[in-house]
């Protein structure tokens, strides 16, 4: 069993920036890929940031391309998203995924493909 905690998450201004960490725990996720979901009041959960187990593969959603980054520190069981240049529309509370996987390369996109979850951060952009 895994047990992920956000945090990071607050108020910030457009233009800000903001880094959420997930630190998780119960088991070492180096074998792990790991994603960043966000979801808007009344719409769906999307994905903004996934990292495969090795680091070296990463996926973001074309809206924070250029302007998120996601990495991960296995030694410490934490995956991060650094938030630059933050919009009104990137408020959303923010959730940190993983998943078991067999191969260094994978990367997870979707809700379906992620057993544990963390509780959520809220990220608010003031304009």
């Amino acid at each position: 069993q895994v047990q992920l905690v956000e945090s990071g998450g607050g108020l910030v201004q457009a233009g800000g920036s903001l880094r959420l960490s997930c630190a998780a725990s119960g088991r070492t996720f180096s074998s792990f890929a790991l994603g960043w979901f966000r979801q808007a009041p009344g719409k769906e959960r999307e994905a903004v940031a996934a990292i495969s187990w090795s680091g070296l593969n990463t996926y973001y959603t074309d809206s924070v391309k250029g302007r998120f980054t996601i990495s991960r520190d296995n030694a410490k069981n934490t995956v991060y998203l650094q938030m630059n240049s933050l919009k009104p529309e990137d408020t959303a509370v923010y959730y940190c995924a993983a998943a078991g996987v067999m191969r260094t390369s994978v990367v997870l996109t979707t809700t379906r493909q992620y057993n544990y979850w963390g509780q959520g951060t809220q990220v608010t952009v003031s304009s």
